[in-house]
C-alpha cells in the first residue's frame, strides 16, 4: 500500500506543527508549510517531512508550494487549511487593511489553496480537503469579534457548498470546530482594533480583555484531542463532515440548537452587561 501524504498550511507553531509532527509518526509523507522556513528547527528533523513556503494570502506563493510538494511527493492525499489569524475590537475602529487581513488569511487563504489543489485532486480520482474552523464559525459567543466570526462564518458555507460540487468527483470535505486549545498563542497574536479618541467601547473592550486574560489554561482543550479528530478524518476512520471540539463548544451549540436565535444572543450579550 502506496505511502500517503498530508499537506498542511500553518504548521510553524501550535496545532499546525502538531498535526505535522503526529502524521510523521504515522509514517505519512508530510508537506508542511510556514511563512518562514528558515526558522525551523523541529520538524526538519524528520526524514518523511518536507518544508515549503507559503504564506496563504499570496497566490504566486501558493501554486509555488503546491507544485513544489507534488513534485516531491508525487501525490497529495490529504489537505488541512489549518493556517489562521484573528482580530477583535469593534467593527468601528478596524483599519482597511485589518478587515481585509482578516478575510486574506482565514477565508480568502484556504480559497487560495483549494483552487490551486483542485485539478490535482481531479486527476487522481479523489482526496480531502479538512478545514479547521472555530466553534465561532457557527455560533457567537463573545463581543468584538465581529470580523473574525466573519471569516469563519465565510469559512463554514465555503465548505457546505464545496460539498455538493465536489461530491461527483470523490473529493471530500471535512470541518474541526475547534475552540481554545493548550499551547495556542491565538490570544498573544490577536489584532486589536483600537482608537484611543473614541471610548464609547470602553467598557465592553475592558470586560473582553479581562476575561481573555484570566482564562483557565487548564480548562483549555489538549490540542491532541484537535489533532486525533483531524487524524480521524484522513484515515477515514470517522466519516463526521463537521467534529466539534471541546466542552465549551459542544455546550454552546446545543444552547443555540435549544433556544431562538434572539434568546441566545440576549443569553450571550447578558454576561458582558
Amino acid at each position: 500500500m502506496a505511502t500517503k501524504t498530508i499537506f498542511i498550511t500553518g504548521t510553524s507553531s501550535g496545532l499546525g506543527k502538531l498535526t505535522a509532527i503526529h502524521f510523521a509518526k504515522l509514517g505519512w509523507n508530510v508537506a508542511a508549510t510556514m511563512r518562514t522556513p528558515e526558522k525551523e528547527t523541529e520538524l526538519t528533523g524528520y526524514d518523511n517531512i518536507k518544508i515549503f513556503k507559503l504564506d496563504v494570502t499570496k497566490p504566486a506563493e501558493v501554486a509555488t508550494a503546491v507544485d513544489d510538494a507534488i513534485a516531491a511527493f508525487g501525490k497529495i492525499d490529504v489537505v488541512v487549511n489549518n493556517a489562521g489569524m484573528g482580530s477583535y475590537g469593534p467593527l468601528e475602529l478596524a483599519e482597511e487593511d485589518t478587515i481585509d487581513w482578516q478575510f486574506a488569511v482565514n477565508t480568502r487563504g484556504p480559497i487560495n489553496v483549494i483552487r490551486k489543489f483542485l485539478p490535482h485532486f481531479r486527476a487522481e480520482g479523489g482526496g480531502m480537503f479538512i478545514n479547521i474552523s472555530s466553534f465561532m464559525g457557527i455560533t457567537t459567543a463573545v463581543p468584538l469579534g465581529s470580523l473574525y466570526n466573519m471569516s469563519k462564518f465565510a469559512l463554514e458555507g465555503l465548505t457546505e457548498g464545496l460539498y455538493y460540487e465536489l461530491k461527483p468527483l470523490n473529493i471530500e470535505l471535512r470541518l474541526i470546530e475547534q475552540g481554545g486549545s493548550a499551547g495556542n498563542n491565538f490570544v498573544n497574536s490577536i489584532i486589536w482594533n483600537k482608537d484611543e479618541n473614541i471610548t464609547a467601547y470602553d467598557d465592553l473592550m475592558n470586560k473582553l480583555s479581562a476575561l481573555m486574560g484570566s482564562r483557565d489554561t487548564s480548562q483549555l482543550d489538549d490540542p491532541q484531542t484537535i489533532v486525533d479528530a483531524i487524524a480521524a478524518q484522513a484515515t477515514g476512520e470517522s466519516k463526521q463532515f463537521r467534529t466539534v471540539i471541546g466542552e465549551a463548544g459542544n455546550s454552546l451549540m446545543a444552547l443555540r440548537k435549544s433556544v431562538p436565535i434572539e434568546q441566545y444572543l440576549e443569553t450571550m450579550a447578558s454576561n458582558y452587561k
